[in-house]
C-alpha cells in the first residue's frame, strides 16, 4: 500500500499542499459570521505560507462579502474571480438570479471553483445564507460540499437556541462529511446566560476539537480586518488543527 499522506495543520502545514484543496464555510442562518470566519481562515492559511484565496461564487443584494474575501488573499484575484455571479436583490441567490432574468447552475459553478482550486493549495469558498438556503436552480452549499469533497466550517453564533440550530446543520451533512466538519461558534456582544452551556453540550456531541470558539466582533472591528485576525490567531490554530487534505 502507498504511505499514508500525513495531516496538515495550521501549526504544522507538513509536507508541500497539493493544489485543489476546499473549505466551505456555511451557517446555521444568513447573517451569522460566515465572511468574518471565511476572511479569517484566509489570512490564517496564508500567514502559514499556504497559498490560500477565498471565493464567494454567488451574491445577492451586494458584494461586500466578496470585497472582504479579496482583500484576505491580498487582491490576489479580481473582484469577478471571487464573485462571478452578484444579484441586487436582497433575497436567496436563486430568487434573486430569477428576478435579474438569469440562472446559475451547479456544474457552472463548480467549473468555476475547480478552476481557480486547480492554481491554489486552498480554496475557502463561503456559501449564501444557510447551508439549504438555494444559490441556484439546482443547487446549495451542502451539494458543493459534497461535489468538492470539501471540508465545512459551520457557523453559528453562541446564543440561546445554538444547540439546536448547530444540530439542525449537523443532521443535513452526510455521515461520509460530518466526520471532517467544524463548527465555529461566534460569542455574542451582550451574553445571555446560554453562552457556557451551549459549548460543553455541543463538544460532548460533536467531539470537543470539532466546535472552535470565537469572540463576537462589533462593526467597528469588522472594519479592520488585520487587527481582528490578530486577535484570535492562536483560536484559528484551533480551527484547522486536525483537517485531514488527504
Amino acid at each position: 500500500m502507498p504511505p499514508k499522506r500525513p495531516r496538515a495543520t495550521l501549526a504544522d502545514p507538513g509536507p508541500p499542499f497539493p493544489s485543489g484543496r476546499v473549505l466551505v464555510v456555511t451557517g446555521t442562518d444568513t447573517g451569522v459570521g460566515k465572511t468574518v470566519v471565511a476572511g479569517l481562515l484566509v489570512r490564517a492559511l496564508r500567514g502559514a505560507g499556504i497559498d490560500a484565496i477565498g471565493l464567494k461564487p454567488v451574491c445577492s443584494g451586494g458584494r461586500e462579502d466578496a470585497i472582504a474575501l479579496q482583500a484576505a488573499a491580498g487582491g490576489v484575484l479580481g473582484l469577478d474571480a471571487v464573485n462571478p455571479w452578484s444579484f441586487s436583490a436582497a433575497l436567496a441567490p436563486a430568487v434573486a438570479a430569477r428576478r435579474a432574468g438569469k440562472t446559475v447552475t451547479l456544474t457552472r459553478v463548480l467549473t468555476h471553483i475547480r478552476r481557480l482550486a486547480r492554481c491554489h493549495e486552498v480554496t475557502v469558498v463561503e456559501g449564501a445564507g444557510g447551508l439549504l438556503s438555494p444559490l441556484g436552480e439546482d443547487f446549495d452549499s451542502r451539494d458543493l460540499i459534497r461535489a468538492l469533497r470539501a471540508i465545512p466550517v459551520v457557523v453559528c453564533p453562541n446564543r440561546l437556541g445554538a444547540i439546536n440550530q448547530s444540530l439542525l446543520v449537523w443532521e443535513a451533512l452526510s455521515r461520509r462529511v460530518r466526520p471532517r466538519a467544524r463548527l465555529a461558534l461566534l460569542e455574542p456582544l451582550v451574553p445571555d446566560g446560554s453562552q457556557r452551556s451551549n459549548v460543553s453540550l455541543l463538544r460532548r456531541r460533536l467531539g470537543r476539537d470539532r466546535v472552535i470558539l470565537l469572540p463576537r466582533f462589533s462593526e467597528a472591528e469588522v472594519r479592520d480586518p488585520e487587527a481582528v485576525y490578530r486577535r484570535v490567531r492562536r483560536a484559528l490554530v484551533k480551527v484547522v488543527r486536525g483537517f485531514s487534505w488527504e
